[in-house]
């Protein structure tokens, strides 16, 4: 959002639950946010409004916004009726804004965190959204400068709208695992893979792991006390990891990392997407789905922070304890059924190495941070020749040793473990 709510806070839950029932289900949008670099020094410069401003007249201008910081520019998808579509818009805004900051002399960066840069030079941008979230959270806000990739699935039907997000708040590590690409901030390697989520849902109010609600009666409840108690005054300062939009009749989910390479944004939408869809088909059906305590989900969630795509999960059903990128074929076969009736199976790939493994590795090789950050940057990167084993023909199959795998291994996960 650039602009400041428009609507009363009655006003807009209404309009808000009036779009769930009149949704068409399963339509998709992608967003994705991009650092503004200086081509010489890839540190960060402001000069967003200048990219907005060569954006006008162009196929790009209705699609390319503002997002906090003037060194931060996002790109969206539009709304898409299926994921062919969206995959191919994604490339499409991409080689747009890429020969849009070519032709300003910038270039592009596109990990969960800048290595380097100094959040005290980098500047808000001007509009009454931004300038009300400066007013309200000063240093948490100044702080974070961070880059993402939001997916946005329509679902029809206000309270299957909140079953969806509370079943999806249950596989956030998981996605989080999988995105992670962030592992510099300051000029250091913070020893984490996905620094912009420890800054940002560790810091900014009602961010992170949402609860479950009691349909949407129950999450009207809770909007309507927020906007009572004065303690929102726009339905965007919910900065949940996934929430359901108010502004538009989706669930949104927010919590990974921005994407260096395309085929990896691609892969993470397609999983986004179908996962929804996946809780859609059970919610529908009847199927039980976890409902694990915001306190189980959150060792999962530090662990995907620390130790991304390269560490260990825990099963919350049965307490067993397995490698991080086990956990995720798991959950992808149990989606992998709905993800080839959406037409977006073969997208769907868990890389040899993610983004943040990548940056890593480089570093420990004795990379510098510049060197290592200058193989991320660009329309498609990492543009210079990854390391070895991180290439697209070395991810994982989806289908690998699915017949191997018995039909218990491929259900949803039961109930937790109580502690």
């Amino acid at each position: 959002m650039g602009d400041a709510q428009r609507l009363s806070p009655g006003e807009q839950i209404r309009t808000a639950r009036e779009q769930y029932e009149e949704a068409t289900d399963l339509t998709l949008a992608v967003e994705e946010e991009f650092a503004i670099l200086d081509p010489a020094t890839l540190s960060l410069t402001n000069r967003f409004e200048e990219l907005q401003a060569a954006a006008a007249g162009t196929p790009l201008e209705e699609h390319l916004v503002g997002e906090l910081i003037a060194s931060e520019v996002e790109i969206r998808t539009g709304r898409c009726d299926d994921f062919e579509e969206a995959s191919t818009r994604l490339g499409e805004r991409r080689a747009q804004l890429a020969e849009l900051a070519g032709s300003l002399g910038v270039t592009l960066g596109a990990t969960g965190t800048h290595p380097w840069s100094p959040w005290q030079e980098q500047r808000i941008i001007d509009t009454p959204h931004y300038r009300r979230n400066d007013e309200l959270l000063r240093y948490v806000v100044w702080r974070n400068n961070s880059f993402g990739l939001h997916v946005h699935v329509a679902i029809k039907g206000p309270d299957r709208a909140i079953a969806v997000c509370n079943g999806l708040r249950n596989f956030l590590p998981e996605l989080l695992a999988l995105s992670c690409s962030s592992p510099f901030l300051e000029g250091v390697n913070t020893g984490l893979h996905s620094a912009r989520t420890q800054i940002f849902t560790r810091t900014f109010p009602r961010c992170g792991i949402p609860d479950a609600y009691d349909g949407w009666d129950g999450f009207e409840r809770y909007v309507r006390f927020l906007y009572e108690t004065r303690s929102i005054d726009e339905h965007t300062q919910l900065w949940w990891s996934v929430r359901p939009h108010l502004a538009f009749p989706t669930v949104e989910i927010r919590i990974c990392d921005a994407q260096p390479d395309l085929a990896e944004a691609r892969s993470l939408s397609a999983l986004c997407y179908a996962l929804t869809a996946r809780i859609a088909r059970a919610v529908d059906e009847g199927e039980p789905l976890p409902s694990y305590p915001h306190r189980l989900i959150e060792e999962n969630f530090w662990r995907a922070i620390r130790y991304g795509l390269s560490g260990e999960f825990i099963d919350l059903a049965s307490g067993e304890v397995r490698s991080t990128r086990a956990h995720l074929e798991r959950l992808v076969e149990w989606v992998l059924p709905v993800a080839e009736e959406l037409g977006c199976a073969s997208a769907i790939a868990i890389p040899a190495t993610n983004a943040a493994e990548r940056q890593i590795a480089r570093h420990e090789a004795g990379a510098s941070l510049e060197e290592v950050y200058a193989e991320q940057v660009g329309p498609e990167a990492p543009l210079a020749a990854p390391p070895s084993g991180s290439t697209d023909s070395a991810r994982a199959s989806v289908g690998n040793d699915r017949s191997s795998r018995t039909g218990s291994e491929t259900d949803a996960p039961e109930e937790p473990v109580r502690g």
